[in-house]
C-alpha cells in the first residue's frame, strides 16, 4: 500500500466509530492490516453462511445487507454507507455470516481479516470499548426493525421509510426502487407500488418525474405512527 493510501485509510479509520478512540499510531497499525476491494453495483460481497472473511468497511458507495427466503424474497436489514462497517458479529463468534452483503451501487470497500482484529482486540482495550458500545447500538437498531416488522402496518412502514429518505426536507431523493423500498420494509413491490397511489391520492405525495416529494410531512408522520 502506497504511503497515500495509507494516509487515507487511516484517515477513513478514524471516522468509524469502532476506532475512533485510537491513536494515530495504532489507527496506522490496524490500516496496515487491511485490504482493499471494489465492486461493481449489484455485486454479491458475501453469502449469508459463507465463512467469515473480515470485518468490512466502506470508502466509497453504498451496501444492503439482507437475509433471503427459500423463495429468493429479500429483508434488507440495513443499508450502509461510507464510513460505515459491517459483519463484525461474525468476526467475533467465529460463526458464519449472519446475512449476506450486496453493493446497491460501485463501491470501494476495505476487509480486516478475522484474525488481525481479534489481535487487535487483545492488544487495545480501547478498540474492545468501542465493538462493545457499536454492538449495543446494532441491537437496539434491530429492535427497533423487529417492532417496525411486527407491530407497524405496511403503510406505517412505508410512510417512515419515505420521511427517512426525505431527511429533514420535503424531496425524496429516488435512491431506491419500489423493489428496494419493498425488501426495506418487509413486503412485496405490488403492495409498496399501492401504498404509494394511496399516499398520492391522499395528497401526503407526489411525483415529479424522478423525484418523490412529500407534500404533507405531518400527515405521512401520523401515519408512520400507525
Amino acid at each position: 500500500m502506497s504511503s497515500d493510501g495509507l494516509d487515507n485509510l487511516t484517515r477513513l479509520l478514524g471516522s468509524v466509530p469502532y476506532f475512533a478512540r485510537l491513536d494515530a499510531a495504532t489507527l496506522e497499525v490496524v490500516a496496515r492490516g487491511a485490504f482493499r476491494r471494489r465492486f461493481a453495483k449489484g455485486q454479491m460481497i458475501f453469502l449469508e453462511g459463507e465463512t467469515c472473511a473480515g470485518l468490512w468497511v466502506v470508502e466509497k458507495g453504498r451496501v444492503r445487507l439482507l437475509r433471503l427466503s427459500t423463495e429468493g424474497r429479500e429483508q434488507v436489514v440495513k443499508l450502509l454507507g461510507p464510513g460505515e462497517f459491517f459483519n463484525e458479529v461474525a468476526v467475533l463468534d467465529g460463526g458464519p455470516n449472519p446475512v449476506s452483503a450486496m453493493t446497491a451501487m460501485e463501491s470501494i470497500l476495505w476487509v480486516i481479516e478475522r484474525k488481525t482484529m481479534l489481535e487487535l482486540l487483545e492488544r487495545y482495550p480501547a478498540l474492545a470499548a468501542g465493538v462493545i458500545e457499536n454492538l449495543a447500538s446494532r441491537a437496539r437498531h434491530l429492535l427497533a426493525l423487529v417492532e417496525d416488522l411486527s407491530l407497524r402496518t405496511v403503510r406505517a412502514r412505508l410512510a417512515k421509510l419515505l420521511l427517512a429518505q426525505a431527511e429533514g426536507g420535503s424531496e425524496a431523493p429516488r435512491r431506491l426502487t419500489q423493489q428496494e423500498m419493498a425488501a426495506q420494509v418487509g413486503t412485496v413491490r405490488e403492495m409498496v407500488s399501492r401504498v404509494l397511489r394511496g399516499f398520492e391520492e391522499e395528497g401526503l405525495i407526489r411525483f415529479d418525474r424522478h423525484r418523490l416529494i412529500v407534500v404533507d410531512r405531518e400527515g405521512l408522520e401520523k401515519e408512520a405512527k400507525v
